[in-house]
């Protein structure tokens, strides 16, 4: 059989009445869902705040209390406004004296305002796992409209069994919010093919929300508004096509200073005066119809990429960027069925003439954007890329549109194969890695930060001691001594004098200078704390 002859959505489904088909699959819908709501929630209760998390916390709460801009400048509000949403009913509460940075912000938020640091945490991720759990919904969609329902739950289940997915919806971060509203932009001008009036208008909604909540939203801008285009062309009215695309790029525009003024609607600001001047093409982004406090954090954030960030990959300590340490990682970090079924539906939905109209909505978007990603120098971890499982599990819903006897088994095969290995990894989410690569447990050996280690199990750590003190090195916002850990830094006293239990962070170990190389060297590995703090015993 050809590769381009295509079921008809829904033909492979045993013939069963319309609603009692209706009903199965809705059940299923939510059976996934309900299986990734209950993995998130469970990693949201036991892991202690990754290194991002009290920054955007305490940045909430200040939009709450005080309407003030002048923390976290580098990221727009949106993301932070979500968070606020979990933290508005917490009863978190910031000094008004408080005159500290961002990071000690964080700190005074969660460990000293006299709250329990694991309630407000949990408080300021829910908004965040809700909204994951709805961008499912729009896997869902995305991939029912182009292959029927079977597609869609095929989609929807390489979506809730993706560990990356899980792993960082259930933070109280940016990543998975930015690209769920990229890819619901994408979805929206798919549909505006047939009812642009709807459509565009919502597309440039979502696309705004996108471009308030992460900077690196605006690389998808120019794909997007091009997707305008080609959702209009078939109009062949120039002047409607013309006004789709600039409707759209004013409600993105219009959304991102709404999200401003949300936090403080005389938009009091004053740009910092350490703030690194810009030159050449940057210089022209300072002349985008946005908001003061968001071209200010533009500069800031290309002052971060104009830094040296070394990379840890496949167990070799580099002192730079690499530019092929994205694909590697998610190569590493991917569930074998899923990188299987994702690779080989881009490919049907390219070779399949039915399909081939949607790959500019599915495939440009995430190639764009995991090019734009691979040029920053800062290598930390899959999650600037999280974007890649979402727009790969609707184009693995292609594979269900091809007739050929055993591509259907195939496909069912390697889905079950992705969520056993997903449910393997429960609870450890974050520091996951396929078979192929050994599992969680090696995944230290190749890969190091966000990937790994991001001081999420200091909490684990604490319950692992029972109160047995501790020399540790621990790369994370967290406070030791506020999950029971009594500790001393190695480092801070002559190496002779480092006796008994000795846990190390594995991003630690990653980056290891030569004094905590000899540490290390000098003693007995003795146990793990979450696949990501190394316990070691010192004679």
């Amino acid at each position: 059989m050809s590769l381009s002859t295509c079921l008809e959505p829904d033909e492979a489904v045993s013939e069963k009445p319309a609603d009692q088909r209706r009903w199965l699959f809705a059940l299923v819908v939510l059976a996934l869902l309900a299986e990734m709501a209950i993995a998130m929630l469970t990693t949201a209760v036991e892991q202690s705040p990754t290194i991002d998390e009290p920054v955007y916390v305490g940045t909430a709460v200040v939009y709450l209390e005080q309407h003030s801009l002048r923390y976290n400048p580098e990221h727009p509000p949106l993301g932070k406004l979500i968070i606020a949403t979990g933290l508005a009913f917490s009863g978190a509460h910031l000094d008004p004296a408080f005159t500290g940075d961002q990071t000690q912000l964080g700190r005074r938020v969660l460990y000293e305002s006299g709250d329990d640091p694991g309630r407000l945490l949990l408080a300021a991720r829910l908004p965040v796992i809700v909204l994951t759990l709805l961008f499912g919904l729009v896997v869902f969609a995305f991939a029912r409209d182009l292959t029927g329902r079977v597609g869609g739950v095929t989609a929807l289940a390489l979506y809730t069994f993706s560990p990356d997915l899980i792993a960082h919806g259930s933070l109280a971060t940016l990543d998975v919010p930015v690209a769920g509203f990229l890819l619901t932009s994408a979805w929206l001008l798919w549909r505006a093919r047939r009812r642009p009036a709807l459509y565009v208008p919502l597309a440039g909604l979502a696309l705004g929300a996108a471009v308030a909540t992460k900077m690196s939203a605006l690389a998808a801008v120019p794909v997007l508004l091009l997707l305008v285009v080609l959702s209009t062309w078939h109009t062949r009215r120039p002047r409607r096509i013309v006004l789709g695309a600039a409707a759209v790029a004013l409600i993105a525009v219009a959304v991102v200073w709404a999200s401003y003024l949300a936090v403080d609607p005389r938009l009091h600001w004053t740009t910092p005066p350490d703030l690194p001047a810009v030159h050449g093409l940057r210089a022209l982004a300072d002349r985008l119809p946005l908001p003061r406090p968001y071209l200010d954090g533009m500069r800031v954030q290309f002052a971060f990429e104009d830094r040296t960030w070394s990379t840890f990959l496949l167990g070799t300590y580099h002192p730079g960027s690499v530019w092929y340490y994205l694909p590697v990682a998610l190569l590493i970090k991917t569930p074998l069925g899923a990188l299987a079924l994702g690779l080989a539906g881009a490919v049907a939905m390219v070779a399949i003439p039915r399909l081939r109209p949607a790959s500019p909505y599915v495939l440009v978007p995430a190639a764009v954007l995991l090019a734009a990603a691979m040029t920053s120098t800062r290598d930390l971890g899959v999650r600037y890329a999280i974007f890649v499982p979402m727009f790969l599990a609707v184009a693995a819903a292609s594979l269900v549109a091809v007739r050929v006897r055993w591509a259907q088994v195939a496909v069912a095969v390697l889905v079950a194969f992705t969520a056993v290995s997903s449910l393997r990894t429960f609870p450890y989410y974050l520091p996951y890695s396929n078979e192929a690569f050994g599992g969680p447990a090696e995944t230290h050996l190749r890969l190091h930060d966000s990937n790994v280690d991001w001081g999420q199990d200091l909490g684990r750590l604490g319950d692992r001691l029972a109160g047995e003190r501790v020399w540790l090195v621990y790369k994370g916002s967290g406070v030791p001594s506020a999950y029971g850990i009594d500790a001393a830094d190695p480092l801070a006293v002559p190496p002779d004098e480092v006796h008994g239990l000795l846990a190390v962070s594995d991003s630690a170990i990653a980056k290891a200078d030569d004094r905590l190389t000899a540490l290390i060297a000098g003693s007995v590995p003795v146990d793990e704390v979450g696949h990501s703090i190394t316990i070691y015993r010192r004679p």
